[in-house]
């Protein structure tokens, strides 16, 4: 049995809600959610070679995490399709990670992390709904693979219905913890996470501090989760 505390947030880039640009702020929310793992979308500028906007020689020193080891977008980019996932260094040290790349009509991708016996799946969907439904097609598909491996889907599911557009998640339990978008005040609940049946959501929330509201457009989620073996 395992507990651990994992969290999702959009970084906008590190501009805040209307700027400036200052990850030094972003990395301060990070430190503040206590999680073991982090689902991180939007590490990279939308331009050229995709350079990084959360810097990695910051990440470590004030947060705790590190970045999983994965294929990036460009050698200057610091995510896949602008995503990462940070984690405590003993568990970066068993991890292994592949990228994921996903139908629609905008460039995406995913994360899919692996741990002895835990599958994490990080994903940004697209805008439209048809590609979204297509995005979480292909995860399911990939998360069933995974045999007896509990698995989490988390990210910015860029939906905003419950009861429409997550139709391929039906062996999963899904969880919008609270409404996390826009940041200064939230309406909507695109951060989601997912999990497969024989994992406990202890407890869950939305991570709403005057800092978090001012550092992104998005408010991170996160939840206390306990991963048994599958009967």
């Amino acid at each position: 049995m395992m507990r651990l505390r994992l969290a999702s947030y959009n970084l906008h880039k590190c501009r805040g809600t209307f700027g400036p640009y200052a990850p030094e702020q972003n990395l301060a929310v990070v430190a503040g959610l206590g999680a073991d793992i982090v689902a991180l979308q939007e590490v990279d500028f939308r331009m050229g070679l995709r350079p990084e906007a959360l810097p990695r020689d910051m990440i470590e020193a004030a947060t705790g995490l590190v970045p999983v080891d994965h294929r990036r977008t460009s050698d200057q980019s610091l995510g896949w399709h602008g995503q990462t996932i940070l984690l405590r260094p003993d568990l970066a040290a068993m991890a292994r990670s592949l990228p994921l790349a996903l139908p629609g009509v905008e460039p995406r991708g995913a994360v899919m992390l692996h741990l002895p016996g835990l599958t994490v799946i990080a994903v940004h969907l697209g805008l439209m709904r048809s590609s979204r439904r297509a995005q979480l097609a292909r995860l399911a598909a990939k998360a069933g693979r995974r045999g007896g491996d509990a698995v989490v889907l988390t990210g910015d599911f860029n939906e905003w219905r419950g009861e429409r557009g997550l139709e391929a998640l039906t062996d999963l339990d899904v969880i919008a913890p609270g409404r996390s978008w826009p940041a200064l005040a939230p309406r909507l609940r695109y951060d989601r996470i997912a999990v497969t049946p024989w994992i406990k959501v202890l407890d869950c929330g939305v991570f709403d501090t005057p800092l978090a509201r001012k550092a992104s457009d998005h408010l991170p989620i996160w939840a206390d989760l306990q991963i048994s073996d599958p009967e």
